[in-house]
């Protein structure tokens, strides 16, 4: 059991990347105060556990029901992130505040993809696969998930030492320098549902 949780705990890791999901926060609500990032930082997380959770309940039941494979909602979300990542990178400072009010940043980009991303849902539809594992394996799975996102979110929370450190300035640099890093990611979401990802990388440079 205790392999298994370690297993799962170290899968989900990898595909939620706290510390990469606090470096976007980080970029994102450097703008904020400190009152409204630990609102971000709390319904960022709660969201993403809402998603998480429902793709371990109906994941499974849902995308069969309908026929869409977790390779065209990649596909889909690395198009739409790579358009967000382009608007971090071009806004002007003068209109960061107002592109910002316009959505809820909490939900996109921050509790998905970038917490609850594509890799993640998949993940945790796989190790809690209702033809292979019984309810109580499930439910620990579960747990594990829930305590990734914990270990996120107190990241998330520190985040804010980060900003006092490297001021408005370098704020709007990191901002812009997250911007590119979402655009990389996005581009790498899209190879990776073309399947043309594993070739990219045997390329020889």
């Amino acid at each position: 059991m205790l392999d298994n949780v370690l297993h799962d705990f170290l899968i989900i890791w990898a595909t939620v990347d706290p510390i990469g999901t606090m470096a976007l926060f980080a970029g994102l609500t450097a703008k904020l105060t400190a009152k409204e990032r630990r609102k971000t930082a709390y319904k960022t997380i709660l969201y993403a556990a809402l998603i998480l959770i429902g793709a371990i309940v109906v994941g499974q039941v849902i995308l069969s029901a309908m026929g869409i494979s977790l390779l065209s909602f990649q596909l889909a979300g690395g198009v739409i992130l790579f358009l967000f990542g382009l608007q971090m990178i071009f806004a002007s400072d003068t209109h960061e505040d107002e592109v910002d009010a316009k959505h809820d940043i909490s939900v996109f980009p921050l509790a998905i993809p970038a917490t609850a991303s594509p890799g993640a849902i998949l993940a945790v539809i796989l190790i809690t696969d209702n033809s292979i594992y019984s309810i109580e394996q499930q439910v620990v799975s579960a747990i594990t998930m829930l305590s990734v996102l914990l270990v996120t979110l107190v990241l998330l929370l520190f985040s804010g030492a980060i900003i006092r450190v490297i001021g408005t300035g370098g704020a709007s640099l990191l901002t812009r320098i997250m911007g590119m890093i979402l655009a990389a990611l996005s581009v790498e979401f899209i190879m990776e549902a073309l399947g043309i990802g594993q070739w990219v990388n045997n390329i020889p440079t």
